[in-house]
């Protein structure tokens, strides 16, 4: 194998930033292979649209603190927010891949150029769960459960209130609420009719009151009311689990979102939800979601009511799902307008699938701005809170919406918290939530108020950090030893790393070796890559010998990460058409609809490359893309490159 640098590439390649669905470390608290899994989508992402491109500040994180429903609309609401600014200007200032230690690849191909995600359903990616089976959707029934209301009991509500509910849950009708009027008075009766509205309206939650002597029953929508965050128990048989777990189809949304909206129609707090791994937003994602003690029954009503979701394969169990359960995510990929010959594709590809590619983490590890995060992961290190602090409110060039530029100038103007919140009309993003802190806390007191921030958001700062090191170590290791297992490397045998003795190096290749993110808890390599180590972080300021912190939560033990990453169930083919806006890949809704795919035109004006594989936890899909197409895939470089292409 080859070592080729990330030299010289052609200016007009033009491949738009994916969204990889990976699952990052909570903490690392044994030594072992790859990290334990949370969300990443606390990160600012960058999304691609039709078109151009255009930065998201995903922000939103559960939060276990009390906030009232109307932020929490807010917060769904936000994708839909934008501002006008020039989203290339704006990138002039971001990072490019050789600023963050990404400058090899393995493989000797000549590169091609082409465009990802030209359409969100460019790109699909299937959840792979603990058994190792891919989840799809593909079952919209509900289970059989004799406990749960039969469907009889919908007939209580006559045509005309039915009529008007829906009206009122979609916010068709000018009245904030509905009356039904109980024919029958009875305790029983009423029950019967609370639980038709819920189970077929969700959204709207039901009241008993007397007027003028005569009980009746009022439905209201729950959007933005504070008097239901603790909206009434319903019974749960015994004999049935208490999760309801279903695999969740979502296009253009992330998982907090999609979780965000879901909890909003069932009145219940996102909390309640559990999932093995995030998705970002520009795709088509399929998932397991699970959820405490709502039934299947009320879920699939929501595919009514919700549009790009999908709910489906509904059944019961007795356990939850736990974040980095899942073994990884099968990718299917299109890249549109390829301009690479058929015997160049079958080069790429058959690469990918022999030689596989660099574990690097990807450019959406490091944000979107002008300040990084492992800049800010650093100062945390160095216990500088000040610098933390300044580093994540000062105003900074780059692509960021209106509000937060606002709030960051009124900041740096008057240092008051509170005025600066006041800009915010969402405050449950990070600088919201640093700046509560600093509200509560005062500014002599500023660890305390990085504390607000939720702890899957202040982790990934310190994550960056290790993952900033460990991209610029590994391509020194590839610089000084190539792609062929060296004495002095790192294997591991079960959770434990052993260097490699040079009596045992032709028993390994380059595939078997890890090396490690930088910590208290782990063994460096034994040759001149171990001194790069310590060299680097020396240069930061760091002692790598000294990675615990005052502070619990911020001490890293540290993890092993392989070098090269061998994508599973490699296929692709190449597809030709004419109109950039049909499908070319067949999803789990359109086989459930019996949707076919458009025919595949034979005399084409464009060529795509469709591409299948599958990669394990922590593993970035654009690296595997970038081997492909020999490309840097910084958003700062991809808004130059299709900056040129839209000419």
């Amino acid at each position: 194998m080859e070592v080729n640098e990330a030299n010289n590439l052609a200016i007009k390649r033009c491949l738009p930033n994916a969204d990889d669905e990976q699952t990052e470390p909570e903490q690392y608290k044994k030594i072992k292979l790859s990290e334990t899994g949370i969300s990443s989508d606390t990160g600012k992402h960058t999304e691609i649209i039709e078109g151009g491109l255009q930065a998201l500040p995903s922000q939103q994180n559960e939060n276990n603190e009390k906030e009232d429903e109307e932020e929490l609309d807010n917060a769904v609401l936000e994708d839909d927010e934008g501002d006008g600014d020039t989203f290339a200007d704006m990138m002039k200032y971001g990072l490019v891949e050789q600023d963050v230690g990404i400058t090899k690849f393995v493989s000797s191909h000549q590169g091609f150029s082409g465009i990802l995600k030209e359409r969100y359903s460019d790109f699909v990616v299937h959840e792979i769960n603990k058994d190792g089976k891919m989840v799809v959707l593909d079952d919209l029934s509900v289970p059989a459960d004799d406990e749960e209301p039969s469907e009889d009991i919908f007939s209580v509500l006559s045509a005309q209130d039915k009529q008007r509910l829906e009206d009122l849950q979609h916010f068709k009708n000018k009245e904030d609420s509905v009356v039904i009027e109980v024919v029958e008075d009875t305790k029983e009766k009423r029950t019967v009719i609370h639980q038709a509205v819920k189970s077929l309206f969700p959204g709207l939650e039901t009241k008993t009151e007397e007027r003028e002597g005569k009980k009746i029953i009022v439905a209201y929508h729950v959007a933005g009311k504070t008097a239901l965050a603790n909206p009434r128990k319903h019974s749960w048989p015994k004999s049935r689990g208490s999760y309801c777990h279903f695999v969740l189809y979502k296009e253009n949304k992330d998982t907090m979102d999609a979780i965000n909206v879901l909890s909003k129609y069932l009145r219940v707090k996102p909390n309640i939800f559990s999932y093995m791994g995030t998705k970002d937003k520009r795709a088509i994602t399929v998932q397991e979601i699970a959820v405490v003690k709502i039934t299947a029954q009320r879920l699939s009503h929501l595919n009514k009511c919700l549009m790009n979701f999908k709910l489906g394969n509904f059944s019961y169990k007795k356990y939850p799902l736990k974040l980095g359960e899942l073994q990884g995510n099968h990718f299917t990929v299109v890249l549109r307008n390829i301009t690479g010959s058929n015997q160049q594709v079958e080069q790429a590809m058959t690469s990918l699938r022999d030689t596989g590619f660099i574990n690097y983490y990807g450019m959406q590890r490091f944000g979107t701005t002008a300040v990084p995060t492992y800049q800010v992961g650093k100062a945390i290190l160095h216990n500088k809170w000040s610098e933390v602090m300044d580093l994540i409110l000062k105003p900074r060039p780059g692509a960021e919406r209106g509000y937060l530029v606002k709030c960051r100038e009124e900041w740096a103007k008057t240092k008051d918290p509170e005025a600066a919140l006041k800009k915010l009309p969402v405050k449950r993003c990070v600088e919201g939530q640093l700046l509560r802190g600093l509200a509560k806390y005062g500014m002599k007191n500023i660890a305390s108020a990085f504390g607000m921030i939720p702890r899957n958001n202040r982790l990934m700062y310190i994550h960056s950090y290790q993952s900033y090191v460990w991209n610029k170590i590994v391509s020194k290791r590839i610089e000084e030893y190539g792609l062929k297992a060296a004495s002095g490397d790192l294997v591991l045998k079960g959770a434990t790393a052993v260097p490699i003795e040079e009596s045992d190096v032709e028993k390994h290749t380059i595939h078997d070796v890890v090396m490690p993110l930088p910590g208290f808890d782990v063994l460096y390599p034994k040759h001149k890559i171990g001194k790069a180590y310590e060299e680097m972080m020396a240069a930061d300021g760091l002692d790598i010998n000294n990675m615990k912190h005052k502070i619990r939560d911020y001490s890293l033990s540290g993890a092993y990460r392989k070098i090269i990453i061998c994508p599973e169930n490699v296929t692709w083919e190449i597809l030709v058409y004419d109109d950039n806006k049909i499908p070319l890949v067949h999803t789990d809704v359109e086989k459930l609809e019996g949707t076919p795919l458009p025919e595949s035109c034979k005399d084409g004006k464009y060529k795509a490359l469709k591409m299948d594989f599958s990669l394990p936890p922590s593993t970035y899909a654009t690296m595997a893309i970038r081997e492909v197409l020999k490309m840097d895939t910084s958003i700062k470089n991809q808004t130059q490159l299709n900056t040129v292409w839209l000419r």
